[in-house]
């Protein structure tokens, strides 16, 4: 007996379909228009096309964006492209004074930049930045909850207490506080969207990194779940996950990728911005990782771990973190 083997671009598969592009058959179409038979699946895969449901579109002309870790990252490349995009104001929730400033001084000429320093794991700071927020910028069209923080690369036994607090704030606590505060509002007006950035970290477990791995897979939990919440009562307000893979802003400098290539910024913050205008429920970036929970649930856990953990060294990818140097300025001030 023989075999055929094949060589396989697992880079392509990973980053070089996107269901976006697909054009689906007259056919479904039609079944689609007379039944919403496909009206709550976000993607539904039928022969060889996908079905990408799509709310009413998004538009963020004239909207008001609230990003939390705007001054710097993605976050401050996704306030760059709304403003692009007509923005009536991006507005910075940061810890960073000096790069809040910076960002308002580069970005101004694109349109109004409002800039506040909030730490968005404190309630009081929180409800306080809101207040002021929306006497001088007016209501929240739209919420992209970005800031995150990875803090070593330590196993889970020499992880200190407050390393666990930090991150579990940081990435979990935090966006669930900043969304409470500003979804009564956008339930009044039955209007606005709230973005969630949560990782890849949340859907694949990763030795070296399992405090953020928790913090990621409860906070893609929650906005998931606020999701139904939102749908079930038939409100105009929705909700987008993201889980982008390891991206190229410095919070993971020293990540090694076998397979896999590390994202680009601006090709992240082109998807997220992308997915809310289309009012995606879930974007996973690279396409690939939708398919995680799938081939967790037909692989054994030993031949998943070998495949995604060994093969493509996802298991190793934080050997060599070093992450982004620490550079906080705290003043309260608002610009």
């Amino acid at each position: 007996m023989t075999y055929r083997t094949t060589n396989v671009n697992f880079s392509r598969i990973f980053t070089g379909f996107s269901p976006h592009s697909a054009k689906f058959s007259p056919q479904i179409s039609q079944i689609h228009k007379q039944s919403g038979l496909f009206t709550a699946l976000p993607a539904t895969y039928c022969g060889r096309h996908f079905y990408c449901h799509k709310f009413a579109a998004m538009k963020l002309k004239n909207a008001n964006v609230l990003i939390t870790g705007g001054a710097s990252g993605i976050g401050k490349i996704m306030g760059r492209m709304a403003l692009e995009k007509g923005a009536r104001t991006f507005i910075i929730w940061d810890i960073n004074i000096t790069n809040i400033e910076a960002t308002r001084n580069e970005l101004s000429r694109f349109g109004r930049v409002k800039g506040y320093v909030v730490d968005v794991s404190n309630p009081e700071m929180v409800e306080l930045a809101y207040r002021k927020t929306v006497t001088d910028c007016g209501c929240i069209d739209v919420l992209i909850n970005c800031a995150g923080i990875i803090t070593s690369n330590k196993t889970f036994d020499q992880v200190t207490t407050d390393e666990i607090i930090r991150t579990i704030n940081i990435n979990t606590i935090a966006p669930m506080l900043v969304a409470r505060t500003v979804l009564p509002d956008m339930l009044k007006r039955n209007k606005g969207h709230i973005c969630n950035i949560t990782s890849a970290g949340g859907m694949l477990s990763n030795p070296k990194m399992s405090v953020y791995a928790a913090s990621k897979w409860g906070a893609t939990g929650w906005s998931d779940s606020v999701r139904i919440e939102l749908q079930d009562c038939k409100s105009d307000v929705h909700i987008t996950t993201v889980a982008p893979y390891f991206i190229s802003t410095g919070m993971f400098d020293g990540v090694r990728s076998r397979i896999i290539p590390i994202l680009k910024p601006n090709y992240v913050a082109k998807r997220v911005i992308k997915g809310i205008e289309r009012n995606r429920i879930f974007c996973g970036i690279p396409f690939g990782f939708h398919f995680i929970r799938f081939w967790q649930a037909i692989l054994p856990v030993k031949i998943f771990d070998w495949f995604f953990g060994e093969m493509f060294g996802i298991y190793h990818a934080m050997d060599n973190f070093t992450g982004r140097k620490p550079n906080i300025s705290h003043k309260s001030k608002a610009s």
